[in-house]
């Protein structure tokens, strides 16, 4: 599981846990090998997952913006009013699917949480940013990211592990969500970062002085 969505997993249990949230339900899209990783979140104390199954071919082209608009119609559906979800993916690091999933809900959002408490249909969300910390009040519905500070997930034991693999997961396809995933952005190359060539060890300041007049950089 990417590590921001672990820790807002953690942090929906925990808002499970002080009985201020009835249900959590874990969601993922992509091949059948997602659902290991909606398992994971089974095991970690989520009711019960929703996987959203996209061929592996598509899946390589599933961007932020068909990711948040299958979040905001199964939030529509499942008649939800508090999505939580990690800041980021660590592999392509878009930061995008919350801002758009709340876009396309019309509800408002707290990004970069570190902390988050919930007071009936209010939602205090501690944020950071470049200058410090950031209070916002949020009226639910509400889409929140989850920063790295926000909580430390717990590890899944055994007996829970167990118990996951009897849990549901429901499995939908994007068309059935009204979600079309015709990709709007084409990769047109991707390359390794130039190779960088061996350091020289000098002896002296002269002998360094000589070496940078050597290659040109004094």
């Amino acid at each position: 599981m990417n590590p921001f969505c672990e820790i807002a997993v953690e942090e929906a249990v925990r808002l499970k846990e002080k009985k201020l949230v009835s249900e959590v339900v874990a969601v993922s899209c992509g091949p059948q090998q997602c659902q290991e990783t909606i398992r994971t979140a089974l095991a970690m104390g989520a009711d019960r997952g929703l996987h959203v199954e996209v061929p592996a071919k598509e899946y390589e082209s599933l961007s932020p913006f068909q990711v948040s608009k299958i979040l905001a119609a199964l939030a529509k559906k499942e008649g939800i009013n508090l999505l939580l979800l990690g800041k980021q993916a660590i592999d392509d690091d878009c930061n995008q699917t919350g801002q758009m999933t709340a876009a396309f809900l019309d509800w408002p959002q707290g990004t970069f949480a570190s902390q988050v408490t919930l007071d009936g249909d209010w939602l205090k969300v501690e944020r950071e940013v470049d200058g410090g910390l950031e209070t916002v009040r949020l009226k639910l519905p509400a889409v929140v990211t989850a920063d790295l500070r926000l909580n430390e997930p717990r590890y899944a034991t055994l007996p829970n592990i167990m118990k996951a693999k009897k849990k549901k997961i429901e499995v939908v396809k994007p068309s059935d969500l009204g979600v079309e995933l015709t990709p709007r952005v084409k990769i047109v190359s991707v390359e390794d970062p130039p190779q960088r060539q061996a350091g020289v060890k000098v002896e002296t300041v002269e002998d360094l002085v000589a070496k940078l007049k050597e290659s040109g950089r004094i």
